[in-house]
């Protein structure tokens, strides 16, 4: 089995692509060794003690190294647990009860007033067909969070989040891109 890697657009992220899916839909971003603990894979890359970050894309994880390691020490270990895992074709997650099971809550979510249905809807359209695929080359996501008087509140994940470039991406590429095609958004954040 091969892996490939990319770099992002953050130094301290690297995007590896085991060539198979990895998520079948969705993604998810573990943001602390806690929150990995319930996906064999993430709490395994934790455990190396020198991980910020995981992220589960669609056929990608990426792993964010923590601040002051150096990637040439390691990507080997990263390398070595992603090719055991996907190998034995290991769940992502660890089965669990319902009783087991709990959601984050939706930090910092707006509740779009109805009035703005048709521009909240042109603004996810885009965010989906646009905005999402090209974030997502770059070992990232971004979530749609709300929409209130002329501002649109994003939050970035994965590779995306803390990266040096994301404020000129946010602002120069996705702000403009949301403007041109929906007149009514004025502002874009990131939260």
């Amino acid at each position: 089995m091969l892996i490939e890697t990319e770099a992002t657009p953050n130094p301290a992220t690297i995007k590896f692509l085991p060539g198979r899916i990895v998520m079948d839909g969705g993604t998810r971003d573990f943001a602390t060794p806690e929150e990995a603990e319930i996906s064999p894979l993430a709490d395994a890359l934790f455990g190396l003690g020198d991980v910020e970050g995981v992220f589960f894309g669609r056929d990608f994880v990426s792993v964010t190294a923590a601040p002051g390691v150096e990637w040439a020490q390691l990507k080997p270990d990263v390398l070595a647990i992603l090719l055991d895992h996907f190998s034995a074709a290991m769940p992502l997650f660890r089965p669990g009860s319902a009783g087991g099971i709990s959601v984050p809550p939706e930090e910092e979510s707006f509740t779009d007033d109805p009035a703005d249905a048709d521009i909240v809807a042109q603004i996810r359209e885009l965010i989906e067909t646009r905005v999402r695929p090209a974030v997502a080359n770059d070992g990232g996501d971004i979530v749609y969070r709300g929409f209130d008087k002329g501002k649109v509140f994003l939050k970035m994940q994965g590779a995306c989040s803390g990266c040096p470039s994301s404020t000129a991406t946010l602002k120069q590429g996705i702000e403009s891109l949301l403007k041109y095609y929906v007149p009514e958004v004025t502002e874009v954040r990131a939260i």
